[in-house]
């Protein structure tokens, strides 16, 4: 009897370890196999919030010894890249990090794989585009055209700077000049240091030309070549896992049938307005 009990309440237990594995566990079932953890950053970089809870949840998780970032990205805005890159450099401090590069892992996209153990890319993804870029646009003698004419009070001459309804000065352009600049530095220094390369090399490379994968691999700007499963194998290797690990992909948010109806049918649109709003703020490190 006494062992029948334990055989009972064992069982019973292991239920209840897969239950609350589906309940709290992003839906996934409990398992005795070692976990990597699979975050996909994708599209225009235009947001950092949700790739910060998903990297900070996966670094409590103590279910996941390790996390590949899936990285197919041309970029997007300077601060919410800079924001992941951070938030990956505090995960590395807790668990191995391995950046697989998809089609496209480029500009603020680089940056963020940069702060892994490790990048693997694609013998064919694009990456590099190592710079920095403002857009203004100057619809002046459009406004003329249609009749159209623009007053503005101002109490400083740089306030109303990269207006569209005027072309800017020379001094102004000097000023948005030094700001990329500085920003571009930044990008710059933060490849070298994690690099481990020469900053001089790297000021040679950050033009804004893009590399293949390969060529990337050739250059020092990544370790090695393969897809999305030699990466999640080589952050098990690194973390000292034996055999092929178990995957686990990024939490989705909880959601009701009705919004979940309408994403479906918005979320293409809503994904075009996240993009071209992203193009229009400040400085990005974005693939042209």
């Amino acid at each position: 009897m006494g062992i029948t009990l334990l055989v009972f309440i064992g069982f019973v237990a292991i239920i209840a370890m897969y239950g609350l594995g589906l309940l709290g566990g992003a839906g996934r079932p409990f398992s005795l196999r070692e976990k990597v953890g699979i975050i996909p950053i994708e599209g225009i970089i235009g947001d950092s919030e949700e790739l910060i809870e998903q990297i900070n949840a996966f670094a409590d998780d103590r279910g996941i010894r390790a996390v590949v970032l899936r990285i197919d990205s041309p970029g997007g805005g300077v601060v919410p890249s800079q924001e992941i890159y951070q938030a990956v450099r505090e995960l590395r401090k807790k668990k191995k990090v391995v950046a697989s590069m998809g089609s496209v892992a480029a500009s603020g996209g680089y940056l963020i794989a940069v702060a892994a153990d490790r990048i693997v890319a694609n013998p064919g993804s694009i990456t590099g585009s190592i710079s920095a870029v403002m857009h203004y646009a100057n619809v002046e003698e459009l406004m003329k055209k249609v009749g159209v004419r623009s007053s503005v009070v101002k109490s400083g001459k740089f306030k109303d700077i990269g207006s569209p309804a005027r072309e800017m000065t020379a001094e102004e352009r000097s000023l948005i000049q030094a700001i990329v600049d500085d920003i571009y530095d930044q990008f710059v220094r933060t490849i070298a240091e994690n690099r481990k390369l020469p900053l001089q090399r790297i000021f040679e490379l950050a033009d804004g030309r893009i590399f293949s994968g390969r060529q990337a691999r050739d250059l020092g700007l990544v370790d090695d070549l393969g897809g999305l499963q030699d990466a999640v194998l080589l952050a098990g290797k690194l973390s000292g896992m034996e055999g092929s690990p178990e995957i686990v992909h990024g939490m989705k948010k909880k959601t009701t049938l009705l919004k979940y109806l309408m994403g479906s049918v918005t979320s293409a649109v809503v994904e075009e307005i996240k993009g071209k709003a992203a193009e229009s703020r400040g400085a990005q490190y974005l693939l042209q």
